[in-house]
């Protein structure tokens, strides 16, 4: 996992200032683990500059996956998550009912981006986006519920 200041010396090499708005949102990112998302670094960061609007957030984020260290993922609610790049490449399963999100290693997903590139001349990216659907405990409580 990338720090703080692996991320600071890496935006610096590519001849990018820090600024202090800068500093505090790169250790918010290096500090979060997993899924991260615009406002919770945003809510880590007015802690202690309150002056930090949402958009310089939204900047600085969109500078470290152009740089290739976090990528993002959609959700179906449209909220953008982002994680370090350093973290291995995955899927996401995400359940509509309890809104539980499980990791798929993409390897999984081979023979379906092989499919698509042989029928259809597509060529995915598949960690771009969610799998959407029902967990299993989801759809054991509604089959409970439904009396099967």
């Amino acid at each position: 996992m990338a720090s703080g200041a692996e991320l600071q010396d890496n935006l610096r090499a590519h001849g990018l200032r820090i600024t202090p708005q800068r500093q505090l949102i790169l250790e918010a990112v290096a500090s979060l683990s997993g899924h991260i998302t615009v406002e919770r670094v945003h809510q880590l960061v007015v802690r202690q500059f309150p002056d930090v609007n949402v958009t310089t957030v939204y900047r600085t984020l969109e500078t470290l996956e152009e740089l290739g260290l976090v990528s993002h993922t959609h959700f179906h609610d449209g909220v953008a998550q982002y994680h370090l790049a350093s973290e291995p490449a995955h899927q996401h399963l995400l359940c509509l009912h309890c809104g539980s999100a499980t990791e798929l290693e993409l390897a999984t997903l081979e023979p379906l981006a092989a499919l698509l590139l042989e029928r259809y001349g597509f060529k995915a990216a598949l960690g771009h986006t969610a799998i959407v659907g029902s967990c299993a405990r989801c759809r054991a409580e509604a089959e409970l519920s439904s009396g099967r």
